[in-house]
């Protein structure tokens, strides 16, 4: 099974469009209980360009989608029912599979 997220980049299991991308981002970054400052330091990016992606003006480069993915293939290793549900949401409202 391959996710796929919807985007321009189409790299397996990431979001291609910016809209899409933004919230997703958004979402998780709340999901993880994380400030835009904090999220931005695990992405590995600065807060500014975490805040133009969160707010559609900027699109994630693929290296960047590519740490996304890897924030949500973390999230499946945690053994917590909440998150988990919450993972799943997300996966089912961004991501198709293939």
């Amino acid at each position: 099974m391959t996710l796929k997220l919807v985007s321009a980049f189409s790299l397996p299991g990431l979001p291609q469009r910016q809209p899409e991308v933004g919230h997703l981002i958004r979402n998780l970054r709340q999901l993880t209980g994380h400030t835009q400052e904090q999220f931005a330091g695990v992405l590995g990016v600065s807060f500014s360009t975490l805040n133009r992606w969160e707010n559609g003006h900027m699109q994630p480069s693929p290296l960047a989608l590519k740490q996304v993915n890897s924030v949500l293939v973390e999230l499946a290793q945690i053994s917590d029912a909440r998150l988990q549900a919450a993972r799943q949401e997300l996966l089912a409202k961004y991501m198709t599979v293939n």
